[in-house]
């Protein structure tokens, strides 16, 4: 009897082992599988943007992670949208999501990013860090979430001469689908903004975006007929905002929209908070235009009757008038 009890509990253990072996291995197959579906599909779907006159490229395209997770890597990644004449390169790029919930996808990318466009624009973008995580659901790309860290760029336009840098300790920028309409949110900090052959404009500070563009949720996983570009767009800045600290805060709102040619229109209210101490800070990077700054700083406290004032400024095809009829600026195309 005890050699047969033996000889039961070995013959139960060797088919105990032989079905995990067998798990395995037909797990073990299957993410193989997985994988060499996903990468197929993945640059199915890259090249089947041709059609719409967009080129992407995922340099050395191979997926990883086995066995609990799966995860696309790219050397390189470009993009090319010739119907809009813009352009783009991308350092490495690495990505991960976990086998049981697939929905959920963190990934890396190495910098820098450069992009051009038709009109002149060029900007390029490096960082220390950067760390974004989205949410999938049937209808694609609910979210996303997005952390850079030290980030600096690069601003040119050939159109008109301007060149500007901006950098940000901190930023983190966050998507979401509202319906038919695209949710964007931004904070950068301890920012700094310098423009070419000018004294530093501003000193150091925070700045945040809260906007709704109409229509286009697509944007934010590609399903977008008009990709990633803004020609055409309309949209709403619910809070746009930049604080130096000590109540010195400028906040703009209102409803604005892009043409096709990439010009900015919009009907926008700015509030400006502690206009003395602004009219300070600009005075000492300005000082050949101390007086100017004086007057103007006295007509909106006029306009506010205090610390604070509104001004409604409106933007016809980059031409920024204040009041709607005195031309204080211009936006270049983009």
């Amino acid at each position: 009897m005890a050699a047969s009890s033996r000889t039961g509990v070995s013959g139960k253990l060797w088919l105990l082992a032989s079905g995990v072996v067998l798990v395995i291995a037909l797990y073990t197959a299957g993410w193989f599988y997985g994988a060499s579906v996903l990468k197929e599909r993945t640059l199915s779907l890259l090249g089947s943007q041709e059609k719409r006159g967009i080129s992407a490229e995922c340099t050395d395209a191979d997926y990883r992670g086995y066995p609990f997770r799966i995860g696309l890597f790219c050397s390189k990644v470009s993009v090319d949208d010739r119907a809009n004449g813009i352009s783009a390169m991308f350092g490495s790029l690495r990505s991960a999501a976990q086998v049981y919930n697939p929905g959920h996808i963190v990934w890396e990318l190495d910098s820098p990013i450069e992009i051009r466009t038709g009109h002149g624009l060029s900007v390029s973008t490096t960082w220390e860090n950067f760390q974004s995580s989205l949410t999938t659901r049937f209808r694609g790309v609910e979210r996303t979430s997005t952390v850079v860290e030290n980030a600096r760029t690069n601003i040119l336009s050939s159109a008109t001469g301007q060149a500007f840098n901006i950098s940000a300790g901190h930023t983190e920028i966050h998507l979401r689908q509202n319906g038919t309409d695209l949710d964007a949110a931004m904070t950068l900090q301890n920012t700094d903004v310098v423009m070419k052959d000018l004294p530093q404009l501003l000193p150091r500070f925070t700045a945040n975006l809260d906007l709704t563009l109409t229509g286009r949720a697509g944007m934010i996983d590609g399903s977008d007929p008009n990709g990633t570009v803004l020609y055409g767009t309309e949209g709403r800045m619910r809070s746009v905002s930049a604080d130096l600290g000590d109540g010195k805060l400028i906040t703009v709102s209102g409803p604005f929209s892009f043409d096709e040619q990439g010009y900015l229109s919009g009907k926008l209210k700015l509030r400006i908070e502690q206009i003395d101490a602004w009219r300070d800070s600009l005075s000492q990077a300005f000082p050949q235009i101390a007086p100017t700054l004086k007057t103007a700083a006295n007509m909106l406290s006029a306009l506010g009757r205090g610390k604070s004032a509104s001004l409604d400024l409106t933007i016809n095809r980059g031409k920024v008038f204040a009041g709607g009829f005195i031309q204080i600026g211009e936006i270049p195309p983009i």
